[in-house]
């Protein structure tokens, strides 16, 4: 991986433990435009699970082309149990684990999870944003923390994500007839430049291609353990 860690910490760490680092990394976190015309590669990552193990997919695809370029999977040990706000010291060591194995690194990362949506404004996609200084953008699949008006059926179509009088998010139809994705800002983007990419990588899925890539490559990974 060309890209080296900006900032260490152990994952094996109480709960406690963790929402302290959050609120520390989280100082780190930057909201800038995007220059979308710069993004070569988009990267995506997902998880799944096989027993007491954590199985990551990266996948990279080339932009704005959706072109598969280069994937890998990494499979780690669970050492932290799945608490809701405290995803990244669930799943990130073994994403960070795929993203070692990667030649052609993104010049963005979509994660299935949150961004600022989040009880700190510190999720899973900033945290591994922060964590090697790349932007990041979070994509998730059900909403974490806030509220937000109902959202029409028309793809493309988007509504606020508000949690205590602050916008954190958007509530985005990539495709007619879907469920949405909810969509937030991880590091290095700002929330407009999220929706745009999010939009841009749709291809008539409910998942942009890079997360709906890694998802199904992990998926695929598992399955070759049951066998």
């Amino acid at each position: 991986m060309t890209k080296k860690l900006h900032h260490k910490h152990s994952w094996d760490v109480s709960p406690q433990e963790a929402i302290r680092i959050q609120r520390e990394l989280c100082a780190y976190l930057a909201i800038q435009q995007l220059n979308e015309s710069e993004l070569q590669y988009v990267g995506g990552v997902d998880t799944t699970f096989y027993g007491d193990q954590v199985i990551s997919a990266a996948v990279i695809l080339s932009f704005p082309s959706l072109e598969r370029v280069e994937q890998a999977t990494a499979t780690v040990p669970v050492t932290f149990p799945y608490i809701p706000g405290l995803l990244s010291f669930h799943e990130a060591p073994a994403i960070l684990a795929s993203l070692e194995k990667i030649k052609n690194f993104p010049d963005l990362l979509m994660v299935d999870g949150h961004g600022l949506a989040h009880p700190r404004r510190f999720g899973i996609a900033s945290h591994i944003g922060v964590l090697l200084d790349i932007p990041s953008i979070g994509c998730a699949k059900s909403l974490l923390v806030g509220k937000h008006d109902e959202l029409p059926e028309a793809a493309g179509s988007t509504t606020e994500i508000s949690n205590g009088g602050e916008l954190i998010g958007m509530v985005v139809r990539t495709c007619k007839g879907v469920k949405p994705v909810y969509v937030s800002v991880g590091h290095k983007v700002d929330l407009r430049s999220s929706v745009q990419v999010v939009l841009a990588c749709s291809a008539g899925y409910r998942l942009p291609e890079p997360t709906r890539h890694a998802h199904i490559l992990a998926n695929q990974k598992r399955h070759e353990y049951k066998i």
